[in-house]
């Protein structure tokens, strides 16, 4: 006789933990990693050290990361994530496109400009010698990443304001456009912070940093449409 499956119990097999526990399985992993990374520099640190501080099997961790360098990367480009997120949902404010773009700026390097996100920037840069693509590969990631965020924001503020006809804002120019953008904003201070220089000395540069570069992105802008500048009599 054909017996059935016991009562409040369905017929099933052993896979794969649900999505959630997953999530969290990985959350500790990258927490683990990222906090050893900091303490220790990836040459410090040992996939036993990873698995014994998340709780985790080895076996586990090299399922999701093949090696120290890629979990790295999935350290980093968590931190990315979380402030591509944040900047999703931003929305620039000001009454012309210089104060629109200001608000931008300020806001990239707000979130940038901070402890952990600088920090793990240092560590791509200190093991470039033992990991000679991983600061590069992260770099990459991190701005193709940001571009995807602020390329729109850039055609929306351009749509918004007198520049619709300029052509670095055609649909054809403008991640170039935004790629100089990020560089006018982000790379002088950041530099600066992985060099070495206090954070909280930086930010209070924030915003008269933002407004010449804004300043001078828009005149570079403006420029590229071949009118010439006002002379001055």
């Amino acid at each position: 006789m054909e017996q059935k499956p016991a009562e409040g119990r369905r017929p099933g097999r052993a896979g794969r933990p649900p999505r959630e526990l997953a999530g969290e399985v990985d959350a500790r992993i990258l927490d683990a990693a990222c906090r050893l990374f900091f303490e220790r520099g990836l040459g410090g640190v040992s996939m036993d050290d990873i698995a014994s501080l998340a709780s985790a099997g080895k076996p586990t961790i090299y399922a999701r990361f093949p090696n120290k360098e890629a979990l790295f990367t999935a350290v980093m480009m968590r931190n990315v994530e979380a402030k591509i997120a944040q900047f999703r949902a931003f929305s620039p404010s000001g009454n012309s496109i210089g104060e629109r773009l200001e608000d931008m700026g300020r806001a990239l390097l707000g979130w940038v400009m901070v402890g952990d996100t600088v920090g793990l920037l240092r560590l791509a840069i200190g093991e470039a010698r033992r990991f000679p693509d991983l600061a590069g590969r992260v770099s990459r990631m991190a701005r193709e990443r940001g571009l995807e965020v602020v390329a729109p924001l850039l055609a929306e503020v351009a749509r918004t304001d007198e520049l619709g006809p300029v052509a670095a804002f055609a649909p054809e120019r403008l991640s170039a456009t935004a790629n100089l953008f990020l560089d006018f904003i982000l790379s002088p201070l950041l530099i600066r912070a992985l060099l070495g220089e206090k954070l909280d000395v930086l930010r209070a540069e924030i915003e008269p940093h933002v407004a010449r570069s804004v300043a001078f992105f828009l005149a570079g802008c403006r420029q590229g449409t071949g009118e010439r500048p006002a002379v001055r009599s």
